[in-house]
């Protein structure tokens, strides 16, 4: 996916993220989604798909239990950026668990 790097591109993202973490927060009442984080969003170049990184703690189970409860919210949660962004496309949303900083604090040093 080749990612866009405009102004518009970046600001969109910006609002994609907040808007999809307050309804993370306020709207979803699916207990596998309680302490989903929304880390990041990034788009593609034209604008058609957001890749939308989130963190959670727990075991593999919880984190298999919380990528289904995503993908099975991905329609809720389109419609709702639809009537808070008011913008023409909303984009489709693929969900992706951020493990940047696992990686970073787990990580072994070379020897």
């Amino acid at each position: 996916m080749k990612r866009a790097t405009s102004i518009r591109s970046t600001r969109l993202a910006d609002l994609i993220m907040r808007e999809l973490a307050l309804t993370l927060e306020q709207d979803v009442t699916d207990p596998r989604l309680e302490l989903v984080t929304i880390s990041g969003v990034a788009l593609n170049a034209d604008l058609s798909v957001a890749r939308v990184l989130y963190t959670l703690a727990g075991d593999a189970a919880r984190q298999e239990k919380a990528a289904a409860a995503l993908e099975q919210a991905k329609g809720f949660l389109r419609k709702h950026l639809g009537k808070r962004l008011q913008i023409k496309f909303i984009p489709e949303l693929r969900f992706e668990r951020d493990t940047f900083l696992e990686d970073m604090v787990y990580a072994r040093p070379d020897a």
